[in-house]
């Protein structure tokens, strides 16, 4: 994929490393200082020297680097797994699901560990930087369960904007939409086009609801539908494209 906006089509060498898909900045980074890399048959030990990655030919000791297919899964994550490629308390990972050889994938932003529903994995560090950009406003919609009853009064709260007073910042939903109320727990809809971490908690916990129950079923296009816990499937090239219609790309390419 090519997405337009470099200058000259130029990029940083440990930035262009991790675009083709063949290691993270910082691995791309080592392997640079370390002399490993050569960029049209000199070696370059300079990270930020600038490359044009589909026109130059760039070798890593030795090897010819040729750039990864990039895939996208959409996974149904559970309760109880975490959004990280390893856990220091031994906790089950996203990728841990996910029985594929694709290098490089990583999580589009971050559900945390009691939150269940659509994420999405990528190889593709150009993609997951498009839809994470707040810029973009991608919208995402998440099936929420509070502790109490909500009142008409206090939806128009949140889409007005709180204030979370123990982290001192701005908090706003896009659109909620309150579907059952009552003493005991209410049920509503809530859309966001910025993903603030654990934002939705924070902002029924400003206004004195605990959130007991939080789920992700859409992001921009994409929907979770019947997909079970735990289960994921490949995106194909057409289904990204239409589910994010102001994407600035041309040219996917998938395996």
């Amino acid at each position: 994929m090519r997405i337009t906006g470099t200058k000259n089509g130029r990029v940083p060498l440990e930035r262009a490393l991790s675009k083709l898909g063949l290691a993270s900045r910082t691995q791309a980074r080592e392997w640079i200082l370390a002399g490993r890399v050569r960029v049209n048959g000199d070696v370059r030990t300079q990270p930020l020297y600038p490359v044009n990655p589909e026109k130059a030919r760039i070798e890593i000791d030795g090897v010819r680097a040729a750039a990864v297919s990039h895939v996208t899964l959409l996974l149904h994550k559970p309760r109880g797994v975490v959004t990280t490629s390893s856990d220091e308390k031994g906790r089950p990972t996203v990728f841990s699901l996910v029985e594929t050889d694709v290098p490089s994938l990583h999580a589009v932003g971050r559900l945390d560990l009691a939150t269940t529903g659509l994420l999405i994995l990528t190889n593709d560090t150009r993609l997951s930087a498009w839809l994470t950009d707040p810029a973009n406003a991608v919208k995402r919609v998440y099936l929420v369960t509070v502790r109490g009853e909500m009142t008409d009064a206090l939806v128009k709260k949140l889409e007005a904007g709180i204030k979370d007073e123990d982290e001192g910042e701005a908090l706003r939903a896009d659109r909620v939409t309150l579907r059952k109320a009552s003493g005991r727990e209410s049920h509503l809809t809530v859309e966001l086009s910025e993903g603030k971490n654990r934002e939705i908690r924070r902002m029924f916990l400003s206004l004195g609801h605990e959130v007991t129950k939080l789920k992700r079923v859409a992001f921009g296009g994409l929907e979770l539908g019947e997909l079970v816990p735990g289960a994921w499937r490949e995106l194909a090239n057409e289904e990204l494209l239409a589910a994010f219609p102001g994407l600035p790309v041309t040219g996917y390419t998938y395996r």
